[in-house]
């Protein structure tokens, strides 16, 4: 069955991707906005109030988005190894410092990627300017004025783990490597173990049971993750000029949507990322109707302006170091088990933090 679904959508890839990923976007950018998901929000939270709920519903997310893949990779739905994210290039310090400056970023421009997304969907023309900064400089530091400075600094702070006989950097291949247990034993090991271990940390949480918004953001999101790699996992083709494999992500498809809206007419159909995008803005537009939220909000004065813009350069930079956001590696890279990814939700979380605490302090 899963090989008949396969000939059928890799025949008409541009389509189901097109229309398919639009759907997905549109659905996270709606559980977004309807539950005030917010990944900045929810170290905040621990770090103001003392309050972990909404990020237990990122980590229920992410648990849900680890199982998922297991069973579709399982099933033959997708191969994680044939990602980015499980390249045997393990690039530990643009993890680590695009996880930080993003994660500081974030705070500064009121929310991640994703969360502007939504709130310029529901008509805040802030976040029209952030996402528009860091398209921009996300761009810079792919290939363009800061890419020469990304590549002298960060290449040489990247391990080929190949050389060291490790296949990829799934968590998987390294326990493998140093237990000697097949690979795929490893994985479905160490998926099962992560995803008891975030399920316990989540419901143990009295609070969080009975908090349906932050389940439904949870599991919502997380199914929303693992659509994206069924979706990719069905139409991918290994001989097509460009296969991709992928689902969410926000940083880098931006930027590409800005570049594919000024030259469409020179770029044919439309990537998964650009279609997410829009659905996220179609989804946040939805959501805000829905509850009575839509309108038009802008900078409050000099300081807003130029404190989102900030945190907007430092999103676009950190994001494309890190190789994505709180969704992109912190949800979609994380689910693949890459410990890349890995590295950069701590660091991402930790740049956060500093971040809120430097907003304390300067307020």
């Amino acid at each position: 069955m899963i090989d008949v679904w396969k000939e059928v959508a890799v025949e008409s890839a541009a389509f189901y991707i097109g229309w398919g990923g639009l759907l997905i976007g549109i659905a996270f950018g709606f559980i977004v906005y309807r539950t005030n998901f917010c990944t900045m929000g929810s170290i905040s939270d621990i770090l103001s109030f003392g309050d972990w709920n909404r990020f237990r519903a990122w980590l229920l997310a992410i648990a849900t988005a680890m199982l998922g893949v297991l069973l579709i990779e399982r099933g033959g739905v997708a191969d994680m190894t044939l990602t980015m994210y499980q390249a045997p290039a393990l690039g530990w310090g643009a993890n680590v410092v695009g996880g930080l400056i993003f994660g500081f970023g974030m705070v500064f421009s009121g929310g991640c990627i994703s969360r502007n997304l939504v709130r310029a969907g529901g008509g805040d023309l802030r976040s029209i300017v952030v996402l528009m900064i860091t398209g921009l400089f996300g761009y810079m530091t792919i290939g363009g004025l800061l890419g020469p400075l990304r590549v002298a600094i960060f290449t040489p702070l990247t391990t080929d783990l190949a050389a060291a006989g490790i296949s990829d950097q799934s968590l998987g291949a390294v326990l493998s490597a140093l237990t000697g247990m097949g690979v795929e034993t490893m994985t479905t090991i160490s998926t099962l173990v992560i995803v008891a271990a975030l399920l316990v940390v989540c419901f143990a949480s009295g609070s969080f049971r009975a908090s349906g918004r932050n389940l439904s953001a949870g599991i919502g999101i997380g199914l929303c993750v693992v659509l994206g790699w069924v979706l990719t996992g069905l139409a991918f083709d290994e001989f097509a000029d460009n296969p991709t494999l992928i689902s969410l992500s926000y940083v880098r498809p931006v930027g590409d949507s800005l570049d594919y809206l000024m030259r469409y007419t020179a770029l044919g159909a439309p990537g998964f990322g650009i279609v997410t995008v829009a659905g996220a803005l179609i989804g946040g537009f939805l959501g805000a109707l829905s509850m009575g939220r839509l309108h038009l909000t802008t900078f409050a004065d000099k300081s807003d302006s130029i404190r989102n813009m900030f945190g907007a350069a430092l999103m676009g930079i950190g994001g494309v170091l890190a190789l994505g956001c709180t969704v992109g590696q912190a949800l979609t890279g994380i689910s693949t088990l890459a410990v890349g990814s890995i590295i950069t939700f701590v660091f991402i979380v930790l740049g956060g933090a500093a971040g809120v605490k430097t907003m304390e302090h300067i307020a």
